[in-house]
This record gives structure tokens, C-alpha cells and sequence, in this order.
């Protein structure tokens, strides 16, 4: 008897010691886990969107492909599917299913091998939160400890709704908005039941039952969820057999891919500056852009058929080298914002944006900015000039034609295009006072005051070159270009707001004047296929030596559009291949779409300018119906002719 209560005492003795070790290794196992309370300040990284001005969705930004959502907005049938596949003792348990564990551990001891894990959700949310993913006894432990504390800190839907936001469903996507976004096209409210079943599949091993990846192992996993769902009595026979015979379909694009590429990439070089590039990609900014999807749209497929038409011109000459690459730009005149841009043919081939980063010498696209100088510095439109040979330190300017027309009107020679007239003009205006000028119209790139500057002999952007015309059709104010509205972060706080930068660059009354003598350039000259679009434009073609590069940079009261063609080793597209005939008939196409539909709108006339008819030639008034009508100030009628220009 004294032997037995001896060894009862023993092996009370020894369960203490197992139990204590046991307890003891759990609290060593548990001391160094993360705090659950530090879940209270945790932000889940989130997808950050970028819109048109039109609401069109143009791409999504993130570090990992995440946007959380309320449990509220996901569809009954996901978590029924979820639970069912998953965890069906999951509002049961607390944490940690026992009768799992030990179903588990029986097959694990048959199979000789860890083949099954027995993981609720809620230690599969412990894991991707706080662990590793290896398959060990002590991260088993550690796992179920979090899991407890889990479920004693929050309640069942709010545990779901981090495990559905955080976890990996394949394909770059975490969390079920993303899931659905990116293999549905659609948000997560919106799911039917088979993709509901197929979405809750994934956790399991998303690499493999990604349908992007495994279509059809994808659609197996689904129907053997759809299955589960209705052995539990989830669904109905009939919702089973409906959902099973659903094919799955590739998005063709959607919300996964982006729109306006080279515009995105112009916007995101800006907001990793305001915003900060942690924020950019991880904090599910809202970013409102000034982009108009319906233009950007038309503005490409102009900036298409006009390259395929010069292809084809190439192509029939037989013309080796580089393809014929192009750019495109839009902007409003009075704000500065960006309505389209496209900086390439196809961005899938060339990302590089010729519209933004490309510089290029404008030619005749730059003699408005001479021009302009001139009518701020008092030369009326009717003013002459000498159209005749000249030499600036051994460089003799050449006409296009190589032909000399006399003593020519401003307005004719602008019109016409001719070189020797505005590198005169440079002259008397003076080159320095013209890079001035060019500076307080938006032109930042390097510019020296030599005599080739009338032509536009220095390189810089296409933005650049249209935005300096927005000066002339906005009453003389410059708005820098911008390309972003607003950011605002996750509740709809704002994060960031555009403030204008805008600039007297020249007298409203000149502005008017120049805005005129461009008209004439498209009524008149070089420029006549612009009178297309059939309402008030305006602009100028550039064309440079060997048709290297060729443009058109217009307007309307509203719009400025600049077009560039060329090649992007600088080699001649061909004979032939103008500002008028490469670039001019994209921009047409371009602008024909954007300003049709309201009623037109008409120029700046302000009251200290007046409408006086004149020989286009020579600049005398004319009576009754002959010449054509021009805009003077009141003060510089064209009674002023040669003031100040220097033969």
C-alpha cells in the first residue's frame, strides 16, 4: 500500500514535470511571437488608381496586387464557398479545429508523411500575417497560439475579412478584390457563383489553380468547391449543375492593363515626386488625372493611320532603316491640362515617349515665337520684310523652294513659311530677347541666340513646342502643362492638389495678332489641308533638313495639338515628307474628332485690336471685297510697314 501511494506520488511527480515542460516550451515558443494588438495600427499595402478625367480607370499601382474591402461588400456565396472548402467549423471552434487536428494527425501517420495541415482559417491568416511558411511541429505551435489570440481579440467576420484581404489568390493578386479584378475584370461585389468557387479554390495553392496559369486545373478545383457546396447544402442541385457547365474566359484586358501608357508614365515620374513612391505603390491613392480617355483614344488612332500612311510611302521607295515613329499631343489652352498624348506608335514595342523625353529640332514650327516677339515689340502683320539672300558669319539661310520673292509682308512670309524673312526678323527683334520670350511661353531646353534659332535649329519636346502655342489662342497666358488634378488617399482624404502655374508671356492684343497671322498660315499657306477640320484653327508646319523631322502645331479656341513624325535615328524619311503631308493630316484626323460635336468656338478679338482688309502682299489696305481681312492694333495699322527691320 505504501509502495503503491509512492509511486502514485511519482507519477504525479513526473506529469507535473511533463506538463510544466510542456508549458514551460509553449511560453518559450509563444515569448518572442508579435504582438496581435500591433493588428490595431496595421495598414495593409492597397492598389493605388489612376483615372481619366472621363472616370475611365487608365492603370493600377502596387507593391503587391492588394484593395482591401468591408466583408459587407463581398458576396454571400464567396464566404459560403470559402468556409465550405476550407474551414466548416469555422464559426465553431476557437481558433484551432481539435477534431482536425486529430483526423490529421491520424492521416499523417498513415501516409508516413505531413500531408495534411489541418489549418483553420484563422491560423492560415496567423501565418500570412505574423510567420514563415515552413512546415514544422514548433511553427504548428506557434501558429495555434496566434490563432487563439486571434479569435480572443476579434470577432469571426472580422478575422474573415483580413484573411480575404490579405491572402494570395496567384497571378500578382492579393486579397479577393484584386482576385476578381484580375481574373474576372470585375470588382468582388459583382462575382457570380462559379467565380465565387473558383476564387475561394485558390488559397490552397494559388500558383497552380491560378486561371491564367492552369485554366483547366483552375476550372477542376471549382467544380470540386461547387461540388462541396452542394453535399453541404450550400446550393442546389441546379445552381450546381449551372455553375459547372460555365467555361472561364481570359479577361481581354479591362481594368488589368493600362491605358494611355506614355501618358502614365509621364504622371508617375510627378507623383513619386509629390507624393512619394511608398505612398504611390502601396497606399491606394485615387489619382485624378486630366486626361481625356474619349480624345486619348482618338488621338491614337490618329497617330496610327498617319504612321501606316508614311509606311507605306517608305515602303514604295524602298526605303531601308528604322521605321517611321511619331507623337502626339493635346492640351487645353486656358488650364494647361493634358487632354491626350501618345509618345510612340506602340508602346509594347517602344515605351520610349517621343512627345515628353524626345528632343527634336522644330523647324518652321518655332517661327511663330519669332513672329509673336515682333508684333510685342510693335512690327504690324503688314510690316515688310526683304525675302532675298543673306549671310550671318558664313550662314546663308535657304528658302524651302530656293526661290526669293522681294520685300514680302510678315503675314505672307509666316503664311508661306520662309526662311530668310524670319531669320531677318530674329535679327531686328533680337535673338536673346527671342529665347526670352520662348522661356515665358513654356520652352525650357537649351536655346543659344544664334541667327539658326529663327528656324528652330535647337531641339526640344514636342510638350514643350505645343504648349508655347497655347499662349497664343489663351489671350496671351502661359499654363504650365500638367498632367494630374488631385490624389486622394484611402476615407477620400486629399493628399494632393494641382495649383496652376500660369504667366503673362504676352499682351492679349498680341496674342490676337499672331493668333491671325497663323490662321492665314492655314487659309492661306502651308498649312491648307487644316482647313479640314471645318471650324476656326490655327498653326504651323515644321519641316526639317533632309526630312529628317516634320511637324504641325496648332489650335483651337480650346485645344493645342502638336504632332511630330520622324525617325528615331534622325534618318530622312524621304523626299518630300513635310510638315504639310507627314504630320498635318494625323493632326487633322485628330482634331476633327476632338472639336466636333459643340458649337464651334471663335478667337480672342479683344477691343484693342481692329479687323483692316490689305493686299496679303504688300501689306497696302485694300477697298471693297479684295484681300483678306487681318487684325491690327488699334495703334499699329498698316500704315507701320518696315519700322525697325534691317536689310
Amino acid at each position: 500500500m505504501k509502495r503503491r501511494h509512492v509511486l502514485r506520488l511519482v507519477g504525479l511527480v513526473i506529469a507535473a514535470i511533463l506538463v510544466g515542460g510542456a508549458a514551460g516550451a509553449v511560453v518559450g515558443l509563444g515569448r518572442d511571437l508579435p504582438q496581435i494588438r500591433e493588428l490595431e495600427n496595421f495598414r495593409p499595402s492597397a492598389v493605388s488608381r489612376i483615372y481619366s478625367s472621363d472616370g475611365v480607370v487608365l492603370a493600377e499601382l502596387f507593391a503587391q496586387r492588394r484593395d482591401p474591402v468591408s466583408i459587407h461588400q463581398m458576396p454571400d456565396v464567396l464566404l459560403t464557398a470559402l468556409i465550405t472548402t476550407e474551414d466548416r467549423q469555422f464559426y465553431r471552434h476557437n481558433g484551432v479545429d481539435l477534431r482536425g487536428v486529430a483526423r490529421a494527425v491520424v492521416n499523417n501517420i498513415r501516409s508516413g508523411r505531413y500531408a495534411e495541415g489541418a489549418s483553420t482559417l484563422t491560423q492560415q491568416l496567423s501565418k500570412t500575417l505574423f510567420l514563415t511558411p515552413e512546415k514544422s511541429l514548433r511553427r504548428k505551435i506557434r501558429e495555434a497560439i496566434l490563432a487563439f489570440q486571434l479569435e480572443r481579440r476579434y470577432t469571426k467576420d472580422e478575422i474573415l475579412e483580413l484573411y480575404l484581404n490579405q491572402v494570395y489568390f496567384g497571378s500578382g493578386a492579393y486579397g479577393v478584390e484584386m482576385a476578381a479584378r484580375r481574373y474576372f475584370d470585375k470588382s468582388i461585389r459583382d462575382v457570380t457563383l462559379d467565380e465565387a468557387a473558383m476564387i475561394a479554390a485558390m488559397p490552397r495553392a494559388p500558383s497552380v489553380y491560378s486561371p491564367l496559369v492552369n485554366p483547366d486545373t483552375a476550372v477542376r478545383r471549382r467544380n470540386i468547391v461547387l461540388m462541396q457546396m452542394r453535399d453541404t447544402g450550400a446550393i442546389s442541385d441546379a445552381e450546381y449543375q449551372a455553375a459547372t457547365a460555365v467555361s472561364y474566359s481570359r479577361p481581354s484586358g479591362g481594368q488589368s492593363g493600362r491605358k494611355a501608357p506614355y501618358f502614365i508614365d509621364y504622371i508617375i515620374r510627378d507623383l513619386e515626386e509629390t507624393v512619394g513612391s511608398t505612398a504611390l505603390y502601396k497606399g491606394g491613392l485615387t489619382v485624378h488625372t486630366t486626361l481625356d480617355y474619349t480624345l486619348q483614344q482618338a488621338a491614337e488612332a490618329a497617330l496610327e493611320d498617319g504612321l501606316e500612311r508614311i509606311a507605306e510611302r517608305m515602303a514604295a521607295r524602298k526605303q531601308d532603316g528604322s521605321p517611321a515613329q511619331g507623337a502626339i499631343v493635346a492640351i487645353d489652352v486656358e488650364s494647361g491640362a493634358i487632354l491626350a498624348m501618345a509618345g510612340g506608335r506602340r508602346y509594347a514595342e517602344s515605351p520610349f515617349n517621343r512627345a515628353v523625353d524626345a528632343r527634336r529640332q522644330p523647324g518652321s514650327a518655332f517661327k511663330p515665337i519669332v513672329y509673336a516677339l515682333a508684333v510685342e515689340q510693335g512690327f504690324s502683320q503688314a510690316a515688310l520684310v526683304l525675302d532675298a539672300p543673306v549671310s550671318y558669319d558664313g550662314w546663308e539661310p535657304k528658302n524651302f523652294d530656293g526661290s526669293y520673292q522681294g520685300e514680302i509682308t510678315l503675314r505672307k512670309a509666316l503664311a508661306d513659311s520662309r526662311n530668310i524673312p524670319a531669320a531677318r526678323l530674329l535679327q531686328a527683334a533680337g535673338p536673346s530677347a527671342a529665347i526670352d520670350f520662348a522661356r515665358a511661353c513654356g520652352i525650357t531646353s537649351p536655346l543659344s541666340p544664334y541667327p539658326a534659332l529663327a528656324l528652330g535649329a535647337f531641339e526640344i519636346s514636342l510638350l514643350e513646342m505645343t504648349s508655347a502655342y497655347t499662349v497664343f489662342a489663351n489671350q496671351g497666358i502661359h499654363a504650365r502643362p500638367y498632367g494630374v488634378e488631385s490624389v486622394t488617399g484611402r476615407g477620400g482624404r486629399m493628399e494632393w492638389v494641382h495649383r496652376s502655374g500660369k504667366n503673362l508671356a504676352m499682351s492679349r492684343e498680341g496674342a490676337a495678332v499672331i493668333t491671325d497671322m497663323l490662321r492665314a498660315a492655314v487659309n492661306e499657306g502651308t498649312g491648307r489641308a487644316a482647313r479640314a477640320v471645318g471650324r476656326p484653327v490655327a498653326g504651323k508646319t515644321g519641316t526639317t533638313s533632309a526630312f529628317r523631322d516634320a511637324l504641325f502645331v496648332g489650335f483651337s479656341p480650346t485645344i493645342a495639338a502638336g504632332v511630330w513624325t520622324g525617325r528615331d535615328d534622325a534618318v530622312p524619311m524621304g523626299p518630300f515628307e513635310t510638315g504639310s503631308r507627314a504630320a498635318l493630316p494625323i493632326w487633322v484626323q485628330f482634331m476633327t474628332d476632338a472639336t466636333n460635336g459643340p458649337p464651334p468656338a471663335f478667337f480672342d478679338q479683344p477691343e484693342g485690336v481692329v479687323e483692316i482688309r490689305i493686299d496679303p502682299v504688300t501689306g497696302a489696305r485694300t477697298t471693297g471685297s479684295g484681300g483678306v481681312s487681318a487684325l491690327f492694333r488699334n495703334d499699329k495699322t498698316p500704315e507701320q510697314k518696315r519700322a525697325g527691320i534691317q536689310y
